[in-house]
């Protein structure tokens, strides 16, 4: 996202934000590349030797894990999620904002229930452990509340911008 034509409260977003999508996303990017290198090596083991590496497969299952809760947040940006929006196209504009008012309210209340309920199950995981890594569950079952964290700041974020109009517009054009 350039910088041309940014003024405070224009919508666009802050350099804060920035940073925190920019690091957000290369987060995921890492996560991705270390399944992408343990998944590869692991095949190739077994194809050149018949054998595996035996912690491979968790590794790959944890990572895909951690990335697709940092990832929401990423796509919830960008209305990537599954979404009805004809309801909101069809709408008087005046409704189309209280639809879009109830949909937020909703979604903070979801994701502040679901940091609770990831909370929960990481502190009942604690004890348990991984079978081939050894790793503490309770670092697997983290990704839950620390995803729908990261989810409920980037829904802070983008609310002005939500409100105004939904993501049907490009987020780098202002509304009045």
């Amino acid at each position: 996202m350039s910088d041309r034509g940014m003024k405070a409260g224009a919508g666009l977003p802050s350099r804060a934000e920035r940073w925190f999508v920019t690091a957000n996303a290369a987060v995921v990017v890492a996560l991705l590349a270390v399944m992408a290198v343990v998944v590869g090596w692991n095949v190739s083991l077994r194809f050149l030797t018949n054998n595996s590496l035996p912690w491979a497969d968790e590794v790959a299952r944890y990572t895909m894990i951690w990335m697709v809760f940092l990832g929401a947040g990423l796509a919830l940006r960008e209305g990537a999620h599954v979404a009805l929006g004809s309801l909101q196209s069809a709408l008087p504009p005046r409704m189309a904002w209280v639809l879009r008012v109830a949909v937020l309210a909703l979604l903070l209340v979801f994701f502040l229930v679901m940091i609770g309920m990831g909370w929960d199950y990481m502190q009942r995981a604690r004890f348990q452990m991984s079978a081939a890594l050894r790793l503490k569950m309770s670092w697997v079952y983290a990704a839950m509340p620390v995803g729908f964290a990261l989810l409920t700041v980037h829904l802070l974020l983008i609310a002005p911008r939500y409100l105004r109009a939904g993501f049907d517009t490009d987020p780098t054009e202002t509304q009045p």
